[in-house]
């Protein structure tokens, strides 16, 4: 499409700028899935910016899996999200989102190994505690940002060290916004999305209680990636 416009905005990273404004464009519809974006050089003119940005914003796009590359033939539009995302969160706010998901990915699976071979006792029930408040509140209409975090935080906290659950709390901003919107996208989904990501979390704790670390990094890991395929793909778990 090589009518796509893109505006520049202030205070913000020319890189994410182009991300969430080719974002926005697929979200829309304008550019539908299997359509052809416009070539290296025409983003560069539309957007008056250096060749490093451009690729910055796609290679972020195919990070997400929104969009692919076809040898010889040019990048096309993947897959599309959503269209309730932007009415979550904005467009602008997309990619510092998904780059927070990506830092909690390392962090919180080595956390959830450390936990399942240090936890105490008492570190167990209050994880335990904190997956039958986010069961409940699955339940109720609010979007349960805060049981979510409560539980991640026992996780961090249950590891013994201090400094992965600091850091979560140096990080409880972008993480409660990322929450909300993936939750979010949850409560208007169906009920098998619901299901999966109480599941995602009984697995994590069930790990941890079992003692195997290997398992419990392995499926918080798995549950953060997920997350951000569901707010990234709108098909995902439908």
């Amino acid at each position: 499409m090589s009518d796509l416009k893109l505006v520049r905005r202030q205070r913000e990273r020319l890189g994410d700028q182009l991300y969430g404004q080719i974002l926005e464009q697929i979200i829309s519809g304008s550019l539908q899935e299997g359509d052809k974006l416009p070539s290296e050089n025409q983003i560069c003119q539309a957007f008056s910016v250096s060749r490093p940005t451009v690729r910055e914003a796609l290679m972020r796009l195919h990070a997400d899996g929104l969009v692919t590359t076809r040898q010889g033939s040019g990048t096309f539009v993947q897959k599309r999200p959503s269209d309730q995302l932007t009415r979550l969160v904005k467009v602008s706010d997309i990619a510092g989102m998904l780059r927070c998901l990506e830092v909690r990915i390392g962090l919180e699976g080595q956390a959830a190994s450390l936990a399942a071979q240090r936890r105490s006792a008492q570190e167990m029930e209050r994880i335990l505690e904190a997956l039958a408040a986010l069961r409940a509140s699955f339940a109720g209409e609010a979007v349960p940002a805060h049981a979510d975090y409560a539980f991640h935080s026992a996780v961090a906290k249950a590891s013994g060290n201090a400094f992965f659950a600091e850091l979560l709390e140096m990080l409880s901003d972008p993480i409660h916004g990322a929450m909300t919107v993936a939750l979010g996208l949850t409560r208007v989904g169906s009920k098998e999305r619901a299901r999966r990501v109480v599941e995602e979390h009984e697995a994590i704790a069930e790990a941890i209680q079992a003692g195997d670390a290997e398992a419990a990094g392995l499926a918080m890991r798995y549950h953060l990636h997920r997350s951000r395929q569901r707010v990234t793909d709108g098909q995902r778990d439908v």
